[in-house]
């Protein structure tokens, strides 16, 4: 069994030949898939989604957020995260976080609409109760630095509300940001990229992150895994990602398959509420 931590089959990519994604899906072994929310206007096709894969094969869950490229979407607040979140097959809250990537004349300083943004999902996530799904890209040490102030970690702490929690998702940071990341209890999710020629220090990262804290996942319909770099990725090839990872920890693409999912079931335990609820 395998899980896609991690992917958007609400994309025009995916969504023109759903039967066929999730056909290939089902062939390729991989029973579960959680589609990421990244604008609150796109919500409601992201929902969808995940009260169709109730009861079939392979089974959909969804998140609720704003992506941090996302400037000019409707922004979110933590009411309307929450009210959004107690949908039924709303696991987690996020895609959300920092990225300066791509700044475009203007200076970190100017971003502070991202990182408030940030700290909103990070409030929905701990009065939901719900893991964050996390994209940081050229912006670590403010993402790790505003996870610690309202997070509710280590000497952060000190009000009632449970300690946010959740996952580094599409990691391509440094080892010390993966020990960073993993001192504050958060998973680690690898995608295709991992595969890349190109990514020998991400492959090292891979090997020092321990598979009970990893996710896998595709970020589909971008970055396909070798062999299929620069086709439209699917989430048929999250096993090529599990195989990538087991060369790397000396076993078999089926054992990161099956921990991997129990990492997932784990980290967004609403999936095993709805299982014993369904029981």
């Amino acid at each position: 069994m395998f899980t896609d931590s991690h992917c958007h089959l609400d994309f025009p990519e995916l969504q023109a030949d759903l039967p066929a994604v999730l056909d290939a899906m089902r062939a390729a072994g991989v029973t579960r898939a959680l589609c990421i929310g990244t604008t609150l206007e796109r919500f409601d096709a992201v929902h969808r989604l995940a009260l169709q894969g109730a009861d079939g094969s392979p089974r959909l869950w969804a998140t609720v957020g704003v992506h941090p490229d996302h400037e000019h979407d409707e922004a979110p607040t933590v009411e309307r995260l929450l009210e959004l979140a107690a949908r039924p097959r709303v696991v987690g809250i996020g895609e959300t976080g920092l990225d300066y990537y791509r700044l475009e004349g203007r200076t970190v300083a100017d971003m502070e609409w991202q990182r408030e943004r940030f700290r909103v999902h990070i409030r929905a996530a701990r009065r939901a109760n719900l893991p964050l799904v996390i994209h940081t890209r050229a912006a670590a040490d403010d993402t790790l630095a505003i996870l610690r102030e309202e997070g509710g970690l280590g000497s952060a702490g000190g009000d009632s509300l449970p300690p946010a929690r959740g996952v580094f998702h599409c990691f391509t940071e440094s080892a010390e940001v993966a020990r960073a990341a993993l001192d504050l209890g958060f998973l680690i999710s690898f995608s295709g990229i991992v595969t890349f020629k190109n990514a020998a220090s991400l492959r090292e990262v891979a090997r020092l992150v321990p598979l009970d804290c990893t996710l896998i996942e595709t970020d589909s319909p971008y970055l396909a895994p070798v062999p299929h770099r620069g086709k439209v990725n699917t989430p048929a090839y999250v096993p090529l990602v599990a195989a990538q990872l087991a060369q790397l920890h000396g076993t078999t693409p089926e054992e990161v398959g099956r921990i991997t999912s129990e990492n997932f079931t784990r980290l967004f335990d609403r999936v095993k509420d709805e299982a014993a609820a369904a029981a």
